[in-house]
């Protein structure tokens, strides 16, 4: 049997703190700074897979970690609570270095829809207001569908989705070099799919909003001081 290598090994413990609970007297903050110190993408994507939580994984892989990613993680606490003030619909949750939005089917899309209507920009509208505000931050828009249909068809649906709000959020003077689309089809539900109620909680496009390379370095200067 090999053994495994110290980074596998610290992957995996990471995994097992951030999924399962384990350290609950350390903060999100506290958690994505040591993260960072073992995270890059390699570790984002060992702990995507095994939580099924693509958000996470992206977050992980997107992290610097240590004092640097502390100073990070105090800034996305500050911008996650102006989003859950002015967006009150959507679902806001900050993790280690990032923020993660969620926005379902209720508050963008009809079934089977990937146009956005008057309603849905209005929504949108209220949480381009907080990027504006925050420039030196990096947004995946990922889009994900319920089980209803095949497979391509779910994950071409999804990819015209995170493309819709991509092209709307361009047309409210947000650089497109901030904006990265993904699409996930029925692969990575939050909800079950054996309700319609979950069917319809699955039928969503979530904000992954980081640190972009400027954030960062600041932040470095910051901690080397």
């Amino acid at each position: 049997m090999k053994i495994k290598s110290g980074k596998s090994l610290l992957v995996t413990c990471l995994t097992t703190i951030i999924l399962f609970g384990a350290c609950s007297t350390m903060n999100k903050t506290q958690k994505g700074a040591i993260i960072g110190t073992a995270g890059g993408a390699a570790a984002g994507a060992v702990v995507g897979r095994v939580s099924g939580n693509t958000a996470l994984g992206a977050i992980i892989g997107a992290a610097v970690g240590g004092v640097t990613g502390t100073i990070i993680g105090h800034k996305m606490d500050k911008q996650a609570e102006e989003i859950r003030n002015k967006v009150p619909n959507a679902k806001v949750e900050r993790i280690g270095e990032g923020i993660v939005v969620e926005f379902n089917e209720k508050i963008l899309f009809g079934f089977d829809q990937s146009n956005l209507t008057n309603l849905s920009k209005s929504n949108l509208d209220k949480l381009i207001v907080v990027l504006k505000e925050y420039p030196e931050t990096n947004i995946q828009i990922q889009g994900h569908t319920d089980d209803v249909g095949t497979e391509k068809y779910n994950m071409k649906l999804s990819k015209k989705r995170s493309s819709s709000v991509k092209n709307y959020i361009q047309t409210q003077n947000i650089n497109s070099s901030r904006l990265s689309i993904k699409g996930f089809g029925e692969t990575a539900p939050h909800y079950s799919n054996a309700t319609s109620d979950g069917q319809s909680q699955n039928r969503r496009v979530d904000f992954l909003i980081t640190a972009n390379s400027k954030m960062k370095e600041e932040a470095k200067k910051e901690a080397n001081h």
